[in-house]
């Protein structure tokens, strides 16, 4: 039977919607507020997902404290207090937008990669606030 255990890890940053190459005012027709040009921020709460074997002698399904050391490391350690369009080179001008889905989508990808086999990430929701998030869960 599958055993899930989520991890919730919370981070501030900016960001802004913007795809280069296109005016100012197609961004701003497509983003709206969202494209305006001197960034806004989120305190985002980000839930991360993994499921695997539960351990007979532990009872884990993933050892929390590695968990724990890949949210700070590839989570927390790349976008608290960072301004997500200039400090994380996979968003920057010509890359991807910061959505909350590009957003979920690149946590889940980064958790895995340092996760390894240890367990498998299932899903990840990002929430800029108490109304909007967005889930990714990789197939």
């Amino acid at each position: 039977m599958p055993t899930f255990l989520t991890r919730r890890v919370a981070f501030a940053a900016a960001h802004r919607y913007r795809i280069a190459e296109w005016s100012e005012e197609r961004n701003a027709a497509t983003f709206g507020l969202c494209a305006r040009p001197n960034y806004h921020g989120h305190s985002y709460v980000c839930d991360v997902t993994v499921t695997g074997t539960v351990d007979p002698v532990t009872g884990f399904v993933a050892d929390l404290g590695v968990l724990d050391d890949v949210l700070q490391r590839e989570v927390r350690a790349r976008l608290d207090h960072a301004n997500i369009n200039l400090d994380v080179p996979e968003f920057a001008d010509g890359r991807l937008v910061p959505t909350g889905e590009n957003l979920a989508r690149f946590i889940a990808e980064r958790v895995q990669g340092a996760l390894g086999n240890a367990a498998r990430v299932t899903r990840v929701t990002v929430a800029e606030d108490s109304t909007l998030s967005a889930t990714y869960e990789p197939g």
